[in-house]
């Protein structure tokens, strides 16, 4: 039996789905923009993609500088850099899929927002394919409280950067983007109990 657990790792299930409808295949270049400790890097490790990693935690590097040593010793370390997404030294163009999961709804303000997406942005190659999952206001706009902006606080009382359909639609034009998939939302549900 084949442990899906050791060869993917914990893997956004929504980058996972990417993988086996085959938009993500061998050969090509990974950038992942605000990387944490490398959760969506493993299999692409351990698959021989070149892979590229920014994160500004200085932790969160050495973790995925270790991930690398073991699942792809030839990669160099300096592949890994501790760099905000909004200012790394990375040349545009870098990669043919760039990951942003859980990053970009950390912002402080538009202004910060802007500068992480562009940073994120410039990095994916002519036809390659931007990876974007972050928190939205989509389908739940009555449920956060408004902080200013974008910002709002959420239910488990953290604070976010939020954007909606128009916003996403609208960067993505800005930046002469094209959606492969349609937007998707995960909603949730009260009890009546």
């Amino acid at each position: 039996m084949i442990d899906l657990a050791s060869l993917l790792g914990p893997i956004d299930i929504y980058l996972l789905d990417q993988l086996l409808r085959g938009r993500i295949r061998p050969g090509m270049t990974l950038f992942d923009a605000g990387c944490g400790h490398g959760r969506n890097l493993a299999f692409f490790l351990s698959q021989a993609y070149e892979v590229y990693a920014v994160d500004p935690d200085p932790r969160a590097i050495a973790a995925v500088r270790s991930l690398a040593e073991r699942l792809a010793p030839k990669l160099p370390a300096a592949n890994f850099r501790v760099e905000p997404v909004e200012a790394n030294s990375f040349p545009d163009h870098t990669a043919d899929l760039v990951i942003s999961s859980a990053v970009l709804h950390f912002a402080r303000d538009e202004s910060h927002f802007r500068a992480m997406f562009r940073g994120t942005w410039r990095l994916v190659r002519p036809d390659g394919i931007l990876f974007c999952r972050l928190a939205s206001s989509i389908g739940m706009e009555d449920r956060f409280t408004p902080l200013g902006g974008r910002r709002f606080a959420l239910l488990d009382g953290s604070e976010r950067f939020l954007v909606d359909e128009a916003y996403l639609l609208e960067l993505t034009d800005e930046h002469g983007g094209l959606l492969i998939d349609p937007l998707k939302q995960r909603s949730c549900r009260t009890s009546d109990a």
